[in-house]
C-alpha cells in the first residue's frame, strides 16, 4: 500500500487530493491500483501545519524536532521510544475488513429500545447452545442495514459485517436453519412486542396517539396454488396490476412520526371496508379510549362504521377521502361557498352537513400535474385514433386494436365519443366537450369528509396529507424481501421454492421491528437486494 496524490486545477488553483491504494495483479500481467481509502483534499497550508503539529520532545533536548507525515523514510532514527509507531505503508496488508459503524448503531438503537432485554427474557437459549435473541438481532440489523434474502445474509452479509466481533460470536450464529427457524418463534410474542414498542416509544419521545394512519396494500407472489388450507395467498383485488397471481394483503397503522402501532397479514380476496372496525376495537383495547383521529383513504371505511364512530362515547374522529361521485351531489351547494386560503396554493370550501364536514380542497401544483397527465393522454389517444383510421383492418382486429388504446389511455377515452359501425370496421370519434369541461372543473380538486367540524381548515388538510407517510412506510416494507415462513419473494425464488413453498403464510413480527427501528430516528436507505 502507498499514498496516491491527485492534483487537480480549480480557478487557479492547485488542489490536492489523498488517498490510500494497493497494487493488486490482474490477468495478463498488468497491475492495476485498487482504492482503499480516500482521506481528501489536504492543501499546502493544510500539509505545513500537519507538519508543524507533529513534534516530538527528545529527551534532553530543548528544542522539539519536527516529523514529516508523508514520507515514510525520514522519521527514523529519530526516537528509540516505545509510544511511537513507525508504519511503512509499502508493507500494509488490508485483510478481511468489516463494516462496523453501521452494526455499531444497529446495536445502540436495539439496546435504547431495550429490545435485548425483552426478547432475552421470551425467547432465551435452546438446549445447543443458540442465542436466539442474537439470531433475532442479525437479522432486524440485516433488514436495517442491507435487506435480503436469508440466504444473501448466511453467505456473504454477515462475513462482511462487524457483528460477529459486535455480539462475541462467530458464523455459527446465522447458520442457514437457525435464521429460518427463527421467525416461527416470533409470532407468540407479536402483541407483546408492539406494546413494549409502543411504551418505550413514549417514554423516548413523549409522544401521543391521537392521530392514526390506516391503510392497506397488497403483494403479489409469483406461484401456483393449490395451497396448504389456512394459506393466506389468494386471488383478489390487485393493487400492483397482477391479477393473474396470488397475493396477501397487509393492513398497517402508524402514527405521523412513522411508528407502527399495529399491523396484520390477510388473506388476498379480503375488501378493504372489511377490515376497519377490527382494528379500531383493538386499537382501543391496547390503548383505550381517547380523542383520537383516524386518516383513512376512501374505500376504506363504509357509512355503517362512520355512523359507530361518530355514535360512539367518546367520539372516535375521522378524517377520510371522499369518492369523486359524492362531488356530484354536493356541488350546487358548494358552488355558493367561498374559497378560503389553507396555505400558499392551496384553497378550501367548507361545508357542514349532518353532523359533518365536508371540505373541498385545491391545490394549484396539483391542478397542473393532473391538468398535464390528461393533456399527455388525450394527445396519445388522439394519434392513435387518427392512425386506425388509416388502417385497413377487419371489424374484429379494429376492436382489438382499440380496446388496446382504451386500456392505455382511460381517462382521456371517458373524455371521447367513439361511434363503430354495426356492420363494417369504420368508426368516428370527437371530443365531448361537456366532459372536458366538468373533468376541467374537478382536476386537482379533493373532497374530504370529517366529524371535526371544529378544527381549522389548513389543519385538516395537513392531516389528510400525512397519509404520505402510510405509503412511504408501505414502500419499505414491499422492498423487503417477502419470504416470511414461507412467502416466496423475487430475489431468492430460486432457493425457497424447492424448500419452503408449501408452507402457509403467517403474520411474522419481525417486519415491524425493522420498520420500527428505521423510523425516523435512524433514516437508513432502503434497497432491493
Amino acid at each position: 500500500m502507498f499514498l496516491r496524490c491527485k492534483v487537480r486545477r480549480k480557478d487557479g488553483k492547485q488542489h490536492r487530493y489523498w488517498s490510500v491504494v494497493e497494487n493488486t495483479r490482474v490477468a495478463r500481467g498488468r497491475v492495476v491500483q485498487r482504492h482503499v481509502l480516500y482521506l481528501g483534499e489536504i492543501n499546502d497550508t493544510q500539509e505545513l501545519a500537519w507538519r508543524r503539529s507533529i513534534e516530538v520532545l527528545e529527551e534532553g533536548s530543548p528544542q522539539p524536532r519536527t516529523l514529516s507525515l508523508f514520507p515514510e523514510d525520514r522519521g527514523a532514527g529519530v526516537l528509540a521510544d516505545a509510544s511511537i509507531v513507525h508504519v511503512k505503508l509499502s508493507q500494509l496488508q488490508l485483510r478481511r475488513p468489516r463494516q462496523w459503524g453501521a452494526g455499531w448503531l444497529a446495536l445502540l438503537l436495539w439496546q435504547e429500545l431495550q429490545l435485548d432485554q425483552f426478547w432475552s427474557k421470551r425467547l432465551g437459549v435452546s438446549r445447543k447452545g443458540t442465542r436466539w435473541d442474537q439470531v433475532l438481532f442479525v437479522l432486524v440489523a440485516y433488514r436495517l442495514l442491507a435487506p435480503g434474502s436469508e440466504w444473501r445474509l448466511h453467505r456473504e452479509w454477515f462475513q462482511r459485517s462487524a457483528l460477529a466481533d459486535l455480539l462475541g460470536e462467530d458464523a455459527g450464529l446465522v447458520e442457514i436453519h437457525k435464521l429460518y427457524r427463527c421467525h416461527d418463534r416470533l409470532l407468540a410474542h407479536k402483541q407483546a412486542v408492539f406494546d413494549h414498542l409502543t411504551r418505550r416509544w413514549r417514554d423516548l419521545f413523549n409522544i401521543s396517539y391521537d392521530v392514526l394512519l390506516y391503510d392497506l396494500t397488497s403483494t403479489y407472489f409469483e406461484a401456483d396454488p393449490p395451497f396448504p388450507e389456512g394459506d393466506k395467498r389468494r386471488y383478489g383485488y390487485s393493487r400492483d396490476h397482477r391479477p393473474d397471481c396470488v397475493q396477501i394483503v397487509i393492513a398497517l397503522v402508524v402514527t405521523p412520526e412513522g411508528l407502527p402501532l399495529a399491523y396484520e397479514v390477510l388473506p388476498g380476496n379480503t375488501a378493504d371496508k372489511t377490515t376497519l372496525r377490527g382494528f379500531l376495537e383493538r386499537i382501543e383495547g391496547q390503548y383505550g379510549k381517547a380523542r383520537r383521529i383516524w386518516l383513512m383513504d376512501r374505500g376504506v371505511p363504509t357509512e355503517e362504521v362512520l355512523a359507530e364512530m361518530r355514535a360512539a362515547d367518546p367520539p372516535v374522529h375521522y378524517l377520510v377521502g371522499t369518492p369523486k361521485g359524492r362531488l356530484t351531489r354536493l356541488e350546487k351547494h358548494l358552488l355558493a361557498k367561498p374559497w378560503q386560503e389553507a396555505r400558499p396554493g392551496v384553497e378550501v370550501k367548507l361545508l357542514p352537513q349532518e353532523g359533518e364536514l365536508y371540505v373541498l380542497a385545491q391545490s394549484r401544483d396539483r391542478v397542473a400535474k393532473e391538468r398535464a397527465m390528461r393533456r399527455r393522454q388525450l394527445k396519445r389517444l388522439w394519434a392513435r385514433l387518427k392512425q386506425l383510421s388509416t388502417m385497413q383492418l377487419t371489424r374484429e382486429e379494429l376492436l382489438m386494436k382499440l380496446g388496446a388504446a382504451r386500456d392505455q389511455s382511460r381517462t382521456a377515452w371517458r373524455l371521447a365519443v367513439i361511434e363503430i359501425a354495426a356492420d363494417s370496421a369504420a368508426f368516428s370519434y370527437r371530443l365531448d366537450r361537456n366532459k372536458l369541461r366538468r373533468a376541467r372543473s374537478r382536476e386537482g380538486r379533493y373532497l374530504l369528509r370529517t366529524n371535526l367540524v371544529e378544527q381549522d381548515p389548513a389543519k385538516l388538510w395537513a392531516h389528510y396529507l400525512l397519509l404520505v407517510a402510510v405509503e412511504e412506510a408501505f414502500k419499505n416494507l414491499k422492498s423487503l424481501p417477502l419470504r416470511k415462513q414461507g412467502a416466496i419473494s423475487r430475489s431468492d425464488r430460486s432457493f425457497t421454492r424447492s424448500r419452503r413453498a408449501s408452507r402457509p403464510i403467517s403474520s411474522s413480527p419481525s417486519w415491524p421491528i425493522a420498520c420500527k427501528l428505521r423510523s425516523r430516528g435512524a433514516c437508513m436507505r432502503w434497497r432491493r437486494d
